[in-house]
């Protein structure tokens, strides 16, 4: 299978708020946001991580499909990165080798991420990628409605 990341186009944005919307996504993921079941919300989110210079984001394709997301955020001393597979792609090894291919175009170190803790398949596939746990902490989960465990990982 080829994995290929490329600059995000508006028509990327109608299958990420199909992935996004996905009650399974969202169960799996538990730390959602207003974005997630709004779409008024949804494109306000979108429209500012696109136009953030700071933001490096990419549309994860899997055979020339759209497949997710993936990208670092934050100031330099805090960045972070994030990343979503559509649930039709999940077990074929797609998020490892983007998330792999994205953390190639981002220089600056350490990078960050969280993932809650039963949520084994993302832990998973940051570990692949260099990433260590590094802490765990408490977060709300509005997908769950209740808090959640959350385990932080860096990558130094």
């Amino acid at each position: 299978m080829e994995i290929e990341l490329r600059e995000t186009s508006d028509d990327d944005l109608a299958v990420f708020w199909e992935q996004l919307t996905h009650p399974g996504l969202q169960q799996m993921a538990a730390i959602t946001r207003k974005y997630h079941y709004d779409r008024g919300h949804f494109d306000t989110h979108w429209a500012k991580v696109r136009n953030d210079p700071a933001v490096l984001l990419r549309t994860v394709l899997a055979d020339r499909v759209v497949a997710g997301h993936a990208a670092v955020f934050g100031p330099p001393e805090e960045r972070e990165v994030t990343y979503v597979i559509g649930p039709e792609h999940w077990g074929r090894g797609i998020a490892t080798r983007a998330l792999a291919e994205l953390i190639r175009l981002e220089d600056t170190r350490p990078l960050h991420a969280g993932a809650v803790a039963d949520n084994a398949g993302s832990i998973r596939v940051l570990e692949k990628c260099g990433f260590t746990v590094t802490g765990r902490t408490r977060d709300f989960a509005m997908a769950r409605g209740q808090e959640v465990e959350v385990v932080l990982l860096t990558l130094g």
